[in-house]
């Protein structure tokens, strides 16, 4: 907490959000809705969505028609859906996959072509895409608006997401506010409810399953005004095709394997073992009535987002390490940014919240007197 509390700081705590149940995707303030349906009632037995008159339950412990736990874990798979077989793949389910493969597929070719100027490269960019991209950019910025920069360095920031290959702003902040708002729920678009591999990555290969289950990105308002996230939107698979054309003009072969898809697939993974690892293995520091764990080894790779109990209990705080040893690289970015004064209105949870999330502790019992 000392960064907090040194003179440098202008981090503003936010206001305490209540826990409400969610009607609209509109976004707003986010809600929880971190129980779980019962297949107790008409509409959830028939798998049907879920209505203001369905039956809720802790996520702790099982139900007669669990398929299970997750391994070493206590997480309770109460879905199985079919991605792969047994269903109809769409053209967009098909590109998805194709996209996905073809960088794996690149990976095999890394031994054959290395060098280290392409493995310089792909590191370098692991961090551009990765830290500045994805968790500085497309999740503490544009997800939860922990902080504010100048429309410039935004911009920028979310152009190095799109380089990411996980697509365009608008659709990856819809889908994580979405995650949020009914997380861990009927309605969370990744949960590990579900099962382990479904929430890694198998959620991305069925497209009606998200329009199902997200209902299309009517939560994005904020971005949807915008003609830069309108324009990577329209133009999204452009943009990272074009830098790969880049990457083989400037070093061939071995900088489009390593570059493009070593890097990749190395921010594939670490975008997705926060969906599953983190809401599976770790512990749990606060009351969140949800899945979601801290994971040391997890924030590491992943630029602090492995703190994720952290996050879902102050979900607004651009601050995730919220202990002095908990490893948050992407808070070190945005303190630095708020230091050179471009990073600005940097929100933290004040003392009061994190009594308010914090677990009940037992009253203490003295024994009695004989």
């Amino acid at each position: 907490m000392a960064l907090i509390k040194s003179p440098l700081s202008k981090s503003k705590p936010c206001l305490f959000l209540p826990v409400t149940p969610a009607r609209k995707l509109k976004y707003s303030p986010p809600t929880k809705l971190n129980y779980l349906l019962i297949a107790s009632n008409s509409s959830a037995k028939k798998g049907l969505q879920a209505t203001a008159d369905d039956e809720y339950a802790p996520l702790s412990g099982a139900d007669p028609e669990s398929f299970g736990k997750i391994l070493l874990s206590d997480v309770v798979v109460r879905r199985r859906r079919r991605v792969f077989w047994g269903r109809k793949w769409n053209s967009l389910d098909i590109g998805t996959a194709v996209v996905i493969l073809a960088m794996h597929v690149l990976c095999l070719w890394a031994p054959f072509y290395f060098t280290w100027t392409a493995f310089w490269v792909a590191s370098g960019l692991y961090v551009i895409t990765g830290l500045l991209g994805i968790t500085l950019s497309f999740h503490r910025n544009l997800s939860h608006r922990s902080f504010k920069l100048p429309k410039w360095l935004e911009y920028f920031f979310a152009y190095c997401g799109v380089q990411a290959f996980q697509r365009d702003p608008i659709f990856w902040v819809s889908i994580h506010r979405h995650h949020h708002q009914f997380c861990d729920s009927e309605r969370d678009p990744h949960s590990p409810t579900e099962g382990f591999w479904f929430s890694h990555m198998s959620w991305l290969f069925d497209a009606n399953y998200i329009t199902e289950k997200c209902g299309g990105p009517s939560n994005v308002e904020d971005l949807e005004r915008q003609p830069f996230y309108k324009f990577m939107q329209d133009t999204y698979l452009l943009h990272p095709i074009a830098f790969g054309v880049l990457l083989y003009a400037g070093g061939g072969f071995p900088f489009l394997v390593w570059g493009m898809g070593v890097r990749s697939v190395l921010v594939f993974h670490i975008t997705w073992l926060v969906n599953s690892v983190s809401h599976v293995w770790g512990k749990q520091a606060w009351n969140t009535g949800d899945l979601s764990r801290n994971n040391w080894w997890l924030a590491l790779l992943t630029f602090g987002e492995g703190w994720h109990n952290n996050h879902h209990a102050f979900e607004y705080s651009a601050k995730h390490g919220l202990e002095w040893w908990q490893i948050d690289i992407t808070w070190y970015v945005v303190r630095f940014l708020q230091a050179i004064g471009l990073a600005t209105d940097v929100k933290v949870p004040s003392e009061v919240q994190k009594q308010r999330m914090a677990f009940a502790k037992e009253a203490f019992q003295p024994e009695p007197i004989r």
